[in-house]
């Protein structure tokens, strides 16, 4: 992530070393201005604790001073993904009930989303996200009731959208 000043032509300069970058393998990295960064911590909530969990500063000041996360953000921005996520998935699971392949490629195009989400669920009730997959998943399926093995296969990974997108709903009413 690059944190810009909003002091002029910062595309032009950044191209440079951003096509050796991305010729590099890795992808481009997320770009905002500086008061972009400081007034969207309620639109990006998950991703703003996603990245203070794991950031590095290597240039500049810390970002993240003054910046705060807020709870009500976090927990209803995950509900709007989970539910956009399991309607999706419905969606594509009804188009491809009789093509496994197919239903194996949307899960694994959406597994790195739900890890995610599943790191948020463990924010949201008090618990430091575990930094290895099969670790988070476990923790996860253990606090929200859904089998932890077997989340490639199409019917336990719904499965597993689908109740940890109760257990969200179920926080609203519940506030820890």
């Amino acid at each position: 992530m690059l944190i810009v000043k909003d002091d002029g032509d910062f595309l032009g300069p950044l191209s440079g070393v951003m096509k050796d970058w991305t010729a590099a393998g890795h992808p481009p990295p997320i770009i905002m201005l500086e008061r972009e960064w400081r007034q969207s911590a309620d639109a990006f909530a998950i991703e703003y604790d996603d990245i203070r969990a794991a950031h590095r500063v290597l240039a500049g000041k810390d970002p993240w001073a003054g910046i705060q996360v807020r709870r009500e953000h976090a927990r209803r921005q995950l509900e709007h993904e989970l539910m956009g996520k399991l309607v999706h998935l419905r969606q594509a699971y009804v188009v491809d009930w009789n093509r496994p392949k197919r239903l194996a490629d949307v899960v694994r195009g959406t597994r790195a989303g739900f890890l995610t989400m599943l790191r948020a669920v463990l924010r949201l009730a008090g618990r430091t996200p575990p930094a290895d997959s099969a670790a988070l998943v476990r923790d996860a399926a253990l606090l929200i009731g859904f089998a932890s093995g077997g989340l490639t296969e199409p019917a336990a990974y719904l499965d597993a959208v689908t109740r940890t997108a109760e257990y969200v709903n179920r926080m609203e009413r519940n506030p820890s």
